[in-house]
């Protein structure tokens, strides 16, 4: 047996739409799949895709702010858009947490629901050899 990878994560959302134009302008996401006035899960929900990965958002009530996050890589270049496209939307860039340049740059920031993305130009192989060598 093994795990193959993440299937899709999942967003509680109280707008969908409000959501649905979020991910769209930040994210470039596809819509692929609306459930219109549909249950099949737990509540009215849409599919995306950012990049290759699933996501699904669902209607529901928004949850409390807490460091739980999904990060996205992004170029570092891109990070003066990504920030504008985020505040064109109304929420708010949060200060990042002090690093080392070899760590990468992030942008953070929660979307209407309290949901905390961020938008990062490093990638794991660079964080490890940057900390210490990998356990293996």
């Amino acid at each position: 047996m093994k795990i193959n990878g993440i299937s899709h994560i999942t967003f509680i959302c109280e707008d969908l739409d409000k959501t649905t134009h979020l991910l769209k302008s930040i994210f470039a996401s596809e819509e692929v799949y609306v459930s219109g006035d549909k249950t099949f899960s737990v509540s009215r929900e849409k599919f995306f895709k950012i990049a290759d990965t699933w996501i699904a958002i669902m209607e529901g009530k928004a949850v409390e702010k807490t460091y739980n996050h999904v990060a996205f890589h992004v170029n570092e270049e891109d990070l003066p858009a990504y920030e504008q496209k985020i505040k064109a939307l109304g929420l708010t860039v949060l200060p990042g947490r002090k690093r080392e340049a070899a760590e990468g740059c992030s942008l953070y920031f929660y979307d209407y629901d309290n949901h905390l993305f961020e938008l990062h130009t490093s990638d794991l192989d660079t964080r490890l050899r940057f900390y210490k060598p990998p356990l293996s």
